[in-house]
């Protein structure tokens, strides 16, 4: 199971890299996602080999804090109150008392008076103690950095509190040695010693270093609150409260508190509170913050009205269909939270260094400041060195340069209903160079309507309506409803079935009636040449020709159209903007997807492809070295988005399509492809500026801090200055992310782009359609599947399976197993490679165990015999035979079973008798079950023993027994081992 938990004590990458190392080592975690951003880490586990007391005290051996966090929409864990308001408090303080420190230790330097008994090297021990006491208050407020700091350091696992802890603790334990050496001067009256440390007391450097550095952490903390607005404004959608009517009675109760049937009160100007139905009233409905539709939608009884919409007019009551984490905001919420949860690729080059910086680090500071001893320089000038180096060197910037863009960049793509379900995906959506489009729900409409109808015979439009009303299909809704039109009457059929990719058939009155495509027509051996013309000019126009007929006569066509959505042409023109290669793949007629490509401008199509060929496109266009996009919104799209690199879904589509994307469009646009596309290039972007500064700041200020240009240019940078740097890089880092919370789309004119002159169709070869035949009856199997993590996966596997011709699959995440139904028969490659192709795996069935058994021969006399017998037996497959001629026996060893009588007549065609053996009396023993709960553990038990050989169980639930009646012999660790595989307990035998 995947469970996110709130961790507490981190500050830089470093920190996040201990925390996901020691949760890793952990037994039982299949995977460990830590988000420094947001403070949370995600873990994958096996719960029956881990519990989540077990990973919160793993990370709090680490020295950090964890506990489960809340629900989607708030796993963040709010600070306590008022904690921010002292925060604020500590920091003004530490700011009050570093400028008294700076003035007294540095005032003098500018000309500012100082009292007297400051001033003068008689008075040197007054000045000194006077900043260490303003030092250690300082100290005092900020002393989290040394807890932490050290605390890290001693487990052998630094960070940047580390760095700032060993930092300013040599400046104050530097300083507190040349306040003892002044002592020591002024008692011996050795004025040159306390001029020699009186302006190097360094306890300024330890004050500043830890107040800028927790002004720096305070404006971070700030920024990166930042990060989350979108996020933050998608969770206000949601009112806090609700009208429950009850009994009659109209009650506001808290959003909390709704439940899956209650009857709910929106009146105008409120929100809807959860997803529902209406059952009275009739209501104008906002829907821009989900679908983005600009226009309110009328909404009457039957409707469904969608969680955080706005009643703009009316007043309505619904029935709660989904709530709390099941509502579409709180989907669109999740998916937000777990994109920003995930890394991207381009992450592991920050993890990989951020695991050893913080010990190079240190190790820099220290020969750095060997160096400057070694060579002369006093020991001062050399602490300088090892304060700068340990103060300047920050492993936030590197830490914060990827996951502050993708939370902000994710963030901002669901405030424009694109929602990326990991940043893996948004990584991998920039370097896409085709984009291959379906046509119906896509780049049309989705809503076609009949415009033409050629009648050969007046029972074609009763024929087309007794067909149509029995499919779903779009197509069939537009026909069904010119017929209802027309007033025609709806006649029932029987033996209905839709021949994939090409039309309906079925009997009315025991005629055999069909309607189609020219494939369909052929397999009923009906000529439609007459039509052929009309048909052309039709499909020529952009109309999708429908024939029909009974038996081999035809009765005419009807001609549907689905005409483009308005921004399909400006999407398009955008996506050949950025310099992608656009295809339109459909199953339509080619003349018809010809005309709707040309419309558009998509400069290639496939036409008359089967939904089972849309795979096979991809992944043709895959091997030649493309990386893909499939957009779709249908069933017959999800293996084709599957095996994409990218698959975007289209958020009117159908769920299963949805879940086997990586991108939704929320507003089914097209012009939300390509600004999908752009906010990926916009996001990689801003994490390499983010990175390039993060190691640029690094790999310069590292230097530059241990002095090696000091000798050429006299560049030294003080403690100070470092801190402040230190500070202000990851404010940087942090800043320049947040630039992407003004990122729009860009839709460029459609004439910025050379017009389509010739569309390049290219026809797949098609397999002669099939005349219908009477079903088969089904085929089960079940298949163990190995990847499987979450629902998100189940949907996948379900819709790779099914996508195959004749499949229904039931696919359960707890057995890791999908129980298949064919009514057209698949071998076990073919299904195989439908998972892999979604990214799992099918895990093969151990094999069973051996069979033995041992023939008592009759007949053998010597060596020549024995071979003789051995050959005979282990011709049969999957035998071993060792014979023995003292015993007249042959002991078999059998991996496939083989009766008897088989073996019998082996022998016996070798020369040789089985002498029958005297059947032994059955065995009968008696286990004590325990873990059984119902009649389906009932069932496993039984499963589990009645699969050894010989093995018939009598299970009894009330008793928590099973009696056995063993033909062969089995001791109780065997039967032990078969009831604990069943997920049983034997607690005696007897």
């Amino acid at each position: 199971m995947k469970q996110r938990f709130s961790v507490t004590g981190m500050s830089c990458t470093a920190c996040s890299s201990h925390v996901e190392r020691a949760v890793s080592a952990l037994a039982g975690v299949r995977s460990v996602s830590v988000d420094l951003m947001q403070n949370r880490m995600t873990v994958d586990y096996d719960e029956n080999a881990l519990s989540p007391e077990a990973i919160c005290a793993a990370v709090s051996a680490a020295g950090y804090g964890a506990r489960p966090a809340g629900a989607a929409g708030g796993s963040a864990a709010p600070p306590p109150a008022g904690a921010a308001g002292r925060e604020r408090t500590r920091l003004w303080v530490c700011v009050g008392l570093l400028a008294v420190l700076l003035y007294i230790s540095m005032g003098h330097m500018a000309g500012l008076p100082l009292p007297a008994f400051l001033t003068g090297l008689e008075n040197a021990l007054w000045f000194g103690l006077a900043q260490l006491v303003l030092t250690l208050a300082i100290v005092i407020l900020q002393f989290r950095y040394f807890r932490r700091g050290f605390a890290a350091l001693f487990r052998g696992a630094p960070t940047m509190d580390t760095l700032v802890a060993v930092g300013s603790s040599a400046a104050v334990l530097y300083g507190v040695y040349a306040v003892f050496r002044m002592a020591q001067g002024l008692a011996a009256g050795d004025m040159a010693v306390v001029a020699q440390y009186h302006m190097d007391l360094y306890f300024e450097s330890a004050g500043t270093i830890l107040t800028l550095v927790s002004v720096g952490k305070y404006w971070e903390a700030r920024s990166k609150g930042h990060t989350a607005d979108a996020l933050q404004k998608l969770m206000a959608l949601a009112p806090a409260t609700a009208r429950l009517l009850l009994d009659g009675r109209e009650t506001e109760v808290p959003l909390e508190e709704v439940r899956q049937g209650d009857l709910l009160i929106v009146r105008a100007g409120e929100a809807v509170p959860v997803d529902g139905t209406v059952t009275d009233g009739q209501a104008a409905i906002d829907e821009a913050a989900i679908t983005g539709e600009s226009l309110p939608v009328d909404k009457k009884p039957g409707d469904t009205v969608t969680g955080a919409t706005l009643c703009r007019s009316g007043y309505f009551t619904m029935r709660a269909t989904h709530v709390g984490e099941e509502t579409t905001l709180s989907q669109i919420i999740r998916l937000v939270e777990d994109a920003a949860a995930t890394k991207a690729p381009i992450q592991r080059i920050a993890d990989r260094v951020a695991a050893v910086f913080v010990p190079v680090v240190i190790g820099i500071a220290v020969l750095a400041m060997a160096v400057w001893l070694l060579v002369g320089q006093p020991p001062a000038f050399a602490l300088s060195i090892g304060i700068a180096v340990l103060v300047i060197s920050c492993p936030c910037a590197l830490g914060l340069a990827t996951p502050t863009a993708i939370m902000v960049g994710t963030g901002r793509g669901a405030e424009y209903g694109i929602l990326v379900k990991s940043a893996e995906a948004l990584e991998r959506a920039r370097s896409i160079t085709t984009v291959v489009l379906d046509k119906t729900g896509t780049v049309t409409t989705g809503q076609p309507a009949v415009t033409d109808l050629k009648e050969l015979d007046d029972r074609l439009l009763p024929v087309a309506h007794a067909l149509e009303a029995a499919s779903a299909h779009p197509l069939a809704a537009a026909v069904t409803a010119y017929c209802r039109e027309k007033s025609i009457p709806l006649s029932p059929v029987t033996d209905f079935s839709a021949p994939e990719g090409q039309g309906l058939i079925a009997r009315l009155n025991g005629e055999v009636i069909w309607g189609g495509n020219a494939r369909l027509a052929a397999a009923m051996h009906c000529d439609i040449s007459v039509l052929s013309a009309a048909a052309e000019g039709l499909a020529a126009k952009g109309r999708t020709p429908l024939y029909f007929g009974i038996g081999s006569t035809p009765l005419g066509l009807i001609a549907v159209a689905d005409p483009p959505r308005e921004t399909s042409a400006a999407a398009i023109a955008a996506l050949r903007q950025m310099g992608l290669s656009v295809l339109l793949l459909t199953g339509d007629h080619r003349r018809t997807a010809e005309a709707i490509a040309a419309e558009v401008g998509i400069p290639r199509v496939i036409p008359e492809v089967l939904p089972q060929q849309k795979e096979a496109v991809i992944r043709s266009l895959q091997q030649k070295g493309e990386v893909v996009a499939m957009v779709g919104d249908g069933i017959n799209d999800a293996p084709a988005l599957v095996r994409a690199d990218i698959g975007i879904a289209i958020g009117a589509g159908t769920d299963i399509a949805i879940d086997s994307a990586d991108i939704v469009l929320m507003h089914s646009d097209p012009a939300d492809i390509p600004a999908a596309l752009q906010l990926s290039r916009s996001v990689l972007r801003n994490i390499k500026q983010n990175l390039f500064w993060a190691f640029l700041y690094n790999t310069i200020g590292i230097p530059v801090a241990a002095g090696v240009f000091y000798a050429a240019l006299g560049w030294k940078l003080s403690p100070m200055l470092a801190s402040a740097a230190m500070s202000l890089s990851s404010v940087c880092v942090v800043s320049n992310a947040l630039r992407l919370r003004g990122w729009k789309p860009k839709l460029p004119a459609v004439d910025t782009v050379p017009p389509v002159t010739a569309v390049e169709c290219t026809l797949l070869p098609q397999e002669s359609a099939p005349a219908p035949v009477p079903p088969a009856a089904p085929q089960t199997v079940t298949l163990h599947i190995d990847g499987m993590m979450c629902n998100h996966c189940v949907g996948r596997v379900k819709a790779a399976l099914e996508a195959l011709p004749g499949v229904t699959a039931e696919v359960s995440l707890a057995k890791n197993t999908a129980a298949l139904t064919m009514t057209q028969p698949h071998d076990l490659p073919e299904l195989t490679a439908a998972v892999e192709a979604a990214g799992y795996q099918v895990k093969p069935e151990a094999p069973a165990a051996p069979q033995t058994v041992t023939l008592h021969i009759d007949g053998m006399m010597c060596n020549h015999c024995v071979g003789r017998v051995k050959a005979a037996l282990e011709a049969l497959p999957g035998v071993t035979a060792e014979v023995s001629l003292a015993k007249n026996t042959a002991a078999l060893t059998m991996t496939q079973p083989h009766d008897l009588p088989e073996l019998t007549t082996a022998v016996e065609a070798a020369g040789y008798q089985v002498k029958p053996e005297a059947a032994a009396a059955p065995q009968t023993v008696t286990l004590h079950i325990d873990g059984m709960m119902c009649n389906h553990c009932v069932g496993r038990v039984k499963a589990a023993l009645e699969a050894l050989p010989g093995v018939t169980a009598e299970v009894i639930l009330a008793k928590n027994t099973a009696a056995l009646t063993m033909t062969q012999p089995h001791d109780l660790p065997e039967l032990t081992a078969a009831v604990e595989a069943a997920g049983y307990r034997v607690t005696s035998a007897g």
